[in-house]
C-alpha cells in the first residue's frame, strides 16, 4: 500500500498511547489460529486455547489468521471510547456496510453458520458478536494487559525520542522494516494488499501493536479514518510464570545468551524498551562503564543505534537488533 501524505497530514499524525483493545483482540484473534511466533507467543497460546469458547470461536470464524479481516471489527471509536466504545459502535453498524465486508471474506469462511447468520440480519447474532468479543479480549487479553502496555509504553518512549531528536519523517522513515518513508509516500508492505491511499488532510493514527506479528496491517475501505498498525519489539520472556508455579531464584538466561554473552543479551533486550545508558546500567544491574561498553559493541555490530541530546546519550534497536530479538530471518526469505 502506498500512503500519500500532504504536509498538513505530515502534522496530523497520531502515536495511540494505550493498546488499542480491539485492534489486540482482532490480531491475538490471528495469533491463536496460527504457530506464528513461538517463542515469544506459545506460552500465551497455550494458556489462552483451552479457555476458548464458543462465543469467543465467533470472533475467530470472521477473523482467519490470513487474508481479510472485516474492518467493522476495529472500529476508529474504539481510540476515544476503549472496548465498551468499540463494541457499541460496532452494534450501530449500518447493515449495508455490514453486508458488504461480509462479502470480503473468503467463500469457506462466508459459509460458516454463524457468518451466515450476521448476514442476513440478525440483530442477535450482531450481539453475539459483541458478547464474543467481550468475552475474547477478557480471555486473550486482560490477564496480560499490564504487560502489554509495558511494551505499548516502551515503544511509544522510544518513537517519541525519534520525533524529538529527529523529527516525523524520520520516525516514518524507521518505523518498521516492512515500512518505506520515500516523500511524500509511504510505502507499506501490507499482504494481499496493493493500493493506494490519499489522506487528503486527515492525517494518520499510528497504532503500535503487542499481537501485530511481522507484517504492519491497515484498514482495506480507504474511506475510514486512516490508522497503520505497526509490530513493536517483544522481551521474549514478558509472559509472567502461571499461577503456582516456582520459578528458581536465578537471573533469567536470555534466549540469546549463547550467541552474544548471557550480560550482552540482556543488554540488547533492555534497549528495546528505549534508555539512556545510566537506564540500561540499572535495568540490567551492572556498572556505567560496562553499559556503555556493551552498547559500544553492539552498536558496532548495528544491532542498536545511539542518539546524544543535552550530554546523554539514548539508545534504540536498529531494524537489525529489531529483528534479530524477535527471532526473524535476516537473510530476506
Amino acid at each position: 500500500m502506498r500512503i500519500h501524505f500532504t504536509s498538513v497530514d505530515l502534522g496530523r499524525i497520531r502515536l495511540a498511547a494505550e493498546p488499542d483493545p480491539l485492534w489486540e483482540t482482532l490480531l491475538a484473534a490471528h495469533m491463536l489460529q496460527t504457530a506464528q511466533g513461538p517463542l515469544v507467543f506459545d506460552a500465551w497460546r497455550a494458556r489462552v486455547r483451552p479457555r476458548l469458547t464458543d462465543p469467543m470461536r465467533r470472533v475467530l470464524a470472521l477473523a482467519p489468521p490470513r487474508g481479510y479481516s472485516p474492518d467493522f471489527l476495529t472500529p476508529p471509536e474504539t481510540a476515544e471510547g476503549g472496548l465498551a466504545g468499540g463494541i457499541d459502535a460496532m452494534l450501530s453498524l449500518p447493515r449495508q456496510r455490514l453486508c458488504a465486508e461480509l462479502e470480503l471474506l473468503s467463500a469457506d469462511r462466508r459459509e460458516l453458520r454463524f457468518v451466515r447468520g450476521l448476514a442476513e440480519g440478525g440483530a442477535a447474532s450482531l450481539r453475539a458478536l459483541g458478547e464474543g468479543l467481550t468475552a475474547l479480549h477478557d480471555a486473550a487479553i486482560g490477564p496480560y494487559l499490564g504487560k502489554v502496555r509495558e511494551h505499548i509504553e516502551a515503544d511509544r518512549a522510544a518513537r517519541s525520542q525519534t520525533i524529538l531528536l529527529h523529527g516525523m519523517e524520520h520516525l516514518l522513515a524507521t518505523l518498521h522494516p516492512a515500512i518505506r518513508w520515500s516523500p511524500p509516500v509511504l510505502e507499506v508492505a501490507v499482504p494481499g494488499t496493493a493500493e493506494d491511499l490519499y489522506l487528503e488532510g486527515r492525517g494518520l493514527r499510528l497504532v503500535p501493536s503487542f499481537f501485530c506479528w511481522r507484517a504492519p496491517t491497515v484498514l482495506r475501505d480507504p474511506e475510514l479514518p486512516p490508522v497503520l498498525v505497526y509490530p513493536i519489539v517483544h522481551d521474549p520472556a514478558w509472559l509472567p510464570p502461571a499461577p503456582g508455579r516456582v520459578v528458581p531464584e536465578q537471573r533469567r538466561e536470555p534466549p540469546l545468551a549463547a550467541l552474544l554473552g548471557r550480560t550482552r543479551a540482556e543488554v540488547l533486550e533492555a534497549t528495546a524498551r528505549g534508555c539512556t545508558t545510566s537506564e540500561l546500567a540499572r535495568r540490567v544491574r551492572i556498572a556505567m562503564a560496562t553499559a556503555s561498553h556493551h552498547a559500544s559493541v553492539l552498536r558496532e555490530a548495528g544491532l542498536i543505534t545511539t542518539h546524544r541530546a543535552n550530554g546523554r546519550a539514548y539508545h534504540t534497536l536498529s531494524v537489525l537488533g529489531r529483528e534479530l530479538l524477535n527471532g526473524r530471518p535476516l537473510l530476506g526469505q
